[in-house]
């Protein structure tokens, strides 16, 4: 027996059969040692630390690169299962953040608003079915090569949805829009709306104007002679604009957010654009927005926003959704975008102007500068000719004329009224009364910097007195001397010389006083006193006393 088990175990050993066979490390017997590979326990530990010291890493040694951004892994990882919710959620200033740093990559931009409203206006744009109004987003430059088209480009690949195209027609966006939003970019629309190039799409001008509020449609009839039938397209959806500036509607420029692209300094630089690479980096961004926005959309369509002072009415609403996303997105966006919504309406100002509006306040500046509350018509058509950069002397081929200015005024219900200067009755323009130019100011312009110079605030000198404190009203014939008589102008405006310190007096006292002292107590043209009435308005002008 003991023959058949040497040689079964010298069959063993030949074949390799045998498991404990020898030592991996010194190569001697096992024997009775418990491990499978080697006879002693120095023995192990002297083999893997030798194993560890000469084999090579997998990456080949390479450590993690923190500029790479992570990628997914190459084999799905789904066999895990669901991930918990919000396991790898990003937040709301996290995600815009890396759209503003994404962006700013391709573009120099003018200032530093730019970018964060670029990336709220792109966020907006995958929640765009749940709002109720979506900001037109204009990008103008004076020369062309300014950076606009390049906006555009990387805009594609960050909003939702996008259609990216230089002409289009109206009949073509009614059926796109057929099955929901989409984000329509437009490209050259200077030539689109420029009457010099020909001009002329009013459907495509209606559309735009109407579709930034999700009620909007347009009707149109739809079939043969025999089967016609009134269909109503929906015509909702974001729209950025990009063209040469002046050469957009102003009824689309009201519903905008308008951003002046500049060409770039000749130190500025930027990255090369190549669209393949742009793609593949903003895919994931794009990604993050829209789990992103539609994980607070319905905060974002019930928010009320608190907006910034001087920011009302239209302005207010475009802004709304942005201001929204920016209190969702929380830490500095708040902030960031009240900013910018600030420079883009109040600071920056109107970006075009109507003539009748322009006219009013060169008005405003030159009542204002010569301190008055009534002027003729012909000083005041030789002050506006001499505003350098005002268009007052090339009107169509024509310098401004008073038939021209009464034209002009009279769609703000301004109209000349007989002004009595130095005894004299000439046709003019005052501030007070009815067909004043008060009313139409402070309807049409901005309050003016300081209450100083507006023609409709309190002076809060006069409203302060009291009736113990105010003199009794002179008499049109009373010989009391003044002592800041009126002094004789013969260009038409009525000026004071001014105590020291300067007091200001109310346009109703400066009218009614005037007129009767010029025709009652100084028929030879010098005027009596001026004294303030107990009782009047409280609507004042500074009236400049020299």
């Amino acid at each position: 027996m003991a023959d058949i088990t040497d040689a079964v175990a010298a069959i063993d050993t030949a074949i390799g059969d045998d498991p404990r066979h020898a030592c991996l490390q010194c190569g001697r017997s096992l024997a009775e040692s418990p491990s499978e590979d080697f006879c002693t326990e120095n023995c192990q530990t002297l083999w893997h630390t030798t194993k560890a010291a000469t084999e090579t890493a997998e990456d080949r040694g390479s450590g993690p690169n923190r500029d790479l951004p992570e990628t997914a892994p190459v084999v799905p990882l789904t066999w895990l299962g669901p991930a918990p919710d919000g396991a790898f959620l990003k937040s709301g200033n996290e995600v815009l953040d890396a759209v503003v740093g994404f962006v700013s990559r391709f573009s120099a931009f003018p200032t530093e608003h730019c970018a964060p409203t670029l990336a709220l206006w792109y966020a907006h744009s995958h929640i765009a079915d749940r709002l109720y109004v979506t900001p037109r987003l204009i990008l103008d430059s004076a020369e062309p090569g300014s950076g606009k088209t390049r906006v555009l480009e990387v805009a594609q690949y960050l909003v939702a949805k996008p259609e990216m195209t230089i002409s289009i027609t109206a009949a073509a966006i009614f059926r796109m829009l057929v099955e929901g939003p989409i984000t329509l970019l437009f490209d050259e629309i200077d030539a689109v709306f420029n009457p010099k190039t020909g001009g002329n799409n009013e459907d495509l001008r209606a559309l735009l104007n109407a579709g930034y509020k999700r009620t909007a449609t347009v009707a149109r009839c739809v079939g043969d002679a025999k089967s016609m039938n009134v269909t109503r397209f929906p015509v909702y959806a974001p729209v950025a604009l990009a063209g040469i500036a002046g050469g957009m509607p102003d009824t689309i420029t009201t519903r905008a957010i308008t951003i002046h692209m500049r060409k770039r300094r000749y130190d500025e630089t930027v990255e090369e654009f190549i669209e393949e690479d742009v793609e593949r980096e903003a895919a994931p961004l794009r990604g993050d927005l829209e789990t992103w926005t539609h994980r607070v959309a319905d905060e974002v369509a019930r928010a009320r926003p608190a907006r910034p002072d001087g920011v009302r009415d239209r302005a207010a609403e475009i802004w709304r959704p942005l201001l929204a996303l920016a209190d969702a997105a929380g830490g500095h966006w708040p902030d960031t975008a009240r900013k910018a919504c600030r420079y883009f309406v109040v600071e920056a100002g109107p970006q075009t102007m109507s003539t009748g509006v322009r006219l009013l306040a060169d008005l405003r500046q030159i009542f204002t500068a010569h301190g008055t509350d009534r002027m003729v018509t012909a000083e005041l058509i030789r002050e506006l000719h001499g505003i350098e950069d005002g268009p007052w002397t090339d009107l169509q081929g024509k310098p401004l004329d008073s038939r021209r200015l009464a034209k002009e005024l009279d769609r703000y219900s301004v109209r000349p009224k007989d002004v009595k200067i130095n005894g004299k009755t000439l046709k003019g323009y005052r501030i007070d009364g009815d067909g004043g130019l008060a009313d139409a100011w402070s309807r049409y312009l901005p309050p003016p910097d300081s209450a100083a110079t507006s023609a409709t605030t309190a002076t809060p000198q006069v409203n302060a007195t009291t009736d113990a404190e105010s003199p009794a009203r002179p008499s049109a014939t009373t010989a009391t001397p003044d002592p800041h008589p009126v002094a004789e102008v013969a260009d038409g405006r009525a000026t004071r010389n001014p105590p020291e310190p300067p007091l200001t007096s109310t346009v109703a006292e400066v009218a009614a006083v005037a007129d009767q002292t010029a025709a009652t107590r100084h028929p030879q043209g010098n005027p009596g006193p001026l004294a303030p009435e107990n009782g009047a308005p409280t609507s004042s002008v500074p009236v400049r006393r020299s």
